[in-house]
């Protein structure tokens, strides 16, 4: 993969393979660049099956991207239950759920007109 000169396509590594170090499941990258208004470049949004596995996730997920590219988050909002847990790296905003709580929430359905790729674990 070509990385861009500004970091995002090493970010957006870094973040998936800090979900994956924790087994995070169903992980979806949403490129939102093409729509103008946007908060955002990039969603990844991914689910665990407890509390601890989000908890453990978000976790993993700031130690690599941290360890790969020296980036802390903008910003963190939902540690105090782990149900749903956002990490603002400014261009890649992460949102970690838990299951019930992604059914609920429903993201991509906000999104529908963006591009999506499902991520794979390149290590199993």
């Amino acid at each position: 993969m070509i990385k861009r000169s500004d970091g995002v396509d090493v970010l957006l590594e870094s973040v998936v393979k800090g979900i994956f170090n924790k087994k995070g499941h169903n992980v979806l990258k949403i490129d939102l660049r093409k729509f103008e208004n946007r908060i955002t470049d990039f969603f990844i949004i991914c689910n665990g099956n407890s509390v601890t596995q989000v908890d453990s996730i978000c976790d993993s997920v700031e130690d690599t991207v941290r360890q790969d590219t020296g980036d802390k988050p903008l910003h963190v909002e939902g540690l105090e239950n782990c149900y749903w847990v956002l990490l603002d790296y400014g261009d890649v905003i992460v949102h970690i759920f838990l299951q019930e709580y992604r059914n609920f929430y429903n993201l991509e359905s906000l999104w529908s007109d963006a591009v999506f790729e499902e991520m794979k674990d390149i290590n199993t």
